[in-house]
């Protein structure tokens, strides 16, 4: 028996060989086309998956995590701050623009009783030279005739 296995084992070893050298080149060939594929999807996974899984973690980390939020309380404050700044601002601008009002209606009225009696002092000056004039006008009327 161990004759027969001997012999079939020198029959076959060419074709052993054969088949050994066949197999490395078809090995060789699966890596030279896998290689770029594994290359293409290791790209694939850093660029979208990687980011997906890292920002569910993230926000998983963020509801379990047990210390509280910061508060955001002082930008309303601000907000607030700002507001009544702007009402008080307003209410400055209103009262200032009314006592403007009245002031201007004082000077108004002021300018109005000064130029009332400015031309009444101006008519009374035109009333007394003519009057100076009409008795000048008198007395020299009677020496021309």
């Amino acid at each position: 028996m161990k004759a027969q296995a001997m012999r079939a084992g020198y029959r076959l070893a060419p074709m052993a060989d054969q088949a050994k050298t066949v197999t490395a080149h078809r090995i060789e060939d699966a890596r030279y086309w896998a290689a770029p594929k594994l290359e293409d999807a290791a790209h694939r996974v850093e660029d979208q998956l990687a980011p997906r899984i890292s920002a569910m973690l993230s926000q998983a980390a963020s509801r379990i995590d047990p210390t509280p939020a910061r508060s955001r309380r002082w930008p309303v404050m601000v907000l607030m701050t700002g507001v009544a700044l702007g009402a008080m601002g307003f209410v400055f601008y209103r009262r200032n623009a009314q006592q403007w009002t009245d002031h201007m209606k004082e000077s108004a009225t002021d300018a109005s009783r000064w130029v009332s009696e400015r031309a009444h002092k101006a008519a009374d000056k035109v009333s007394s030279h003519a009057e100076n004039t009409a008795e000048k006008v008198d007395e020299a009327a009677p020496k021309t005739t």
